[in-house]
């Protein structure tokens, strides 16, 4: 039987330190990772901080939730969202941070332990959800897998791996992979 989103809101809110997420109703628990899955989780971040205006977006590392439907979330590695987006219940800390709305750039980062769920469950999601760039890192290969969505809702897919590269959906973000996957 599948969870029930007030269920797993209870349960995400009971235990805070924990990384929960519900995928079609079944209650899935991110491992933990990496120092390697750690630095460029953080590094990709703050590249993002770094050349976003605050006032237009934020950046969410490891900790707020995309929902798709009432029986999926999941927390993405690295995401960006607008800040004209309202959060709900901002200061209840009985409130999960949650965006229904596509998002514009969000990242997964590849481990061992979570890198065929992602590539199986995660990315296929994110595309249903219509979220605008969605890139998958692989820190050891040094590689990065981006789909880009079009006008016409299909997605291009494009592969990294060094040099600068160019957000579509946020032009004004470069990012650094040569320092991302140093």
């Amino acid at each position: 039987m599948p969870l029930s989103e007030r269920t797993y809101t209870a349960v995400v809110l009971e235990d805070p330190e924990g990384r929960w997420e519900l995928h079609q109703g079944k209650l899935l628990e991110k491992p933990l990772m990496s120092s390697a899955h750690s630095d460029v989780m953080m590094d990709l971040g703050v590249q993002l901080a770094n050349q976003l205006d605050r006032s237009r977006f934020r950046v969410r590392v490891n900790s707020s939730r995309l929902r798709r439907l009432d029986v999926t979330y999941f927390i993405p590695d690295v995401m960006v969202v607008p800040a004209d987006i309202p959060i709900r219940d901002r200061n209840d800390p009985s409130v999960l941070e949650v965006f229904d709305e596509p998002v514009p750039f969000l990242a997964e980062v590849w481990s061992p332990s979570t890198g065929q769920y992602d590539i199986e469950s995660k990315l296929p999601e994110y595309r249903s959800r219509g979220d605008l760039e969605i890139w998958r890192i692989h820190p050891f290969d040094r590689t990065v897998n981006a789909w880009r969505r079009q006008i016409d809702g299909s997605y291009v897919e494009l592969n990294f791996d060094s040099g600068l590269v160019q957000l579509a959906a946020l032009p004004e973000v470069w990012i650094d992979l040569d320092l991302l996957l140093a």
